[in-house]
């Protein structure tokens, strides 16, 4: 009983959330890969933009995908939240275009600043 009540207020949730960010974002240009990286029992998807950070939270936020998931440049997200994101407007690709568009947009934190090696 209490799952249901908390899935159907989830749906209420992201209907709203889907409508509020349709009415700030034109044109979403944030990606979502593949959920294979594997980590806590569930698999998971990397969520960039390659327009913006700004973009990128705004989308994390109408998802109600929580801050601590943030990693300097894009969103981990479980393997249970993927579609929702597609639905809400992220594109799907593969990993190396994820990468590839990433690393184009100027937003990519390199694993030697991540570190303090830059």
């Amino acid at each position: 009983m209490r799952g249901a009540r908390g899935r159907g207020a989830r749906d209420v949730r992201l209907a709203h959330a889907r409508a509020g960010f349709a009415r700030t974002l034109d044109r979403v240009t944030v990606y979502i890969d593949p959920p294979l990286w594997p980590r806590h029992g569930t698999t998971w998807s990397h969520l960039v933009s390659d327009a913006s950070l700004d973009e990128l939270h705004a989308l994390a936020r109408a998802a109600g995908i929580p801050a601590r998931a943030f990693d300097l440049d894009h969103y981990d997200v479980p393997a249970e939240r993927h579609a929702e994101l597609v639905a809400l407007g992220a594109t799907p690709v593969g990993t190396r275009e994820l990468i590839r568009r990433l690393r184009a947009s100027d937003l990519r934190v390199t694993s030697a600043a991540r570190h303090g090696r830059a």
